[in-house]
């Protein structure tokens, strides 16, 4: 970028900046639409319109994070080698986030398992009463005395 003189650096900037506010714009818009703020008649709670909803979030967030990186962090100017040995970790931890977040899902699903048995009454049966019985393969579930 040292090329450019600093009236078109400074457009530069100020253009991308337009860019970005103008996606964070439709992303706000977007996110009001779907949870009904602007017509309460149209909510995305549940299938297709709530997975295009959540396509389009991760859509523009991944553009603005994009666009960032390289135009103005610089990326854009640098050579190959080191644009990839800056995005491959980048992509990696990511990608960790994603698997400690569903980690961590599986682990409070099995927490709230483990609380609602803790919080099951038992009754014990009466000493001497059978509590329950089997049914034998081949009885039918019959009592054959």
């Amino acid at each position: 970028m040292s090329h450019l003189s600093y009236e078109d650096q400074k457009k530069l900037v100020f253009r991308g900046l337009m860019i970005l506010g103008i996606i964070t714009l439709v992303e706000v818009f977007i996110a009001l639409l779907a949870k009904g703020h602007i017509s309460h008649s149209i909510h995305f709670k549940e299938g297709f319109g709530h997975y295009l909803y959540m396509l389009l979030m991760i859509g523009f967030s991944l553009y603005k994070a994009y666009f960032i990186i390289f135009y103005f962090m610089h990326m854009a100017y640098e050579v190959r080698g080191l644009v990839l040995s800056v995005l491959l970790p980048t992509s990696l931890l990511v990608w960790a986030i994603i698997a400690f977040f569903q980690e961590g899902s599986s682990w409070g699903a099995r927490r709230e398992l483990i609380k609602e048995k803790d919080e099951e009454s038992v009754r014990p049966a009466p000493a001497g009463q059978p509590q329950g019985y089997y049914i034998i393969p081949g009885t039918n579930g019959r009592n054959n005395g």
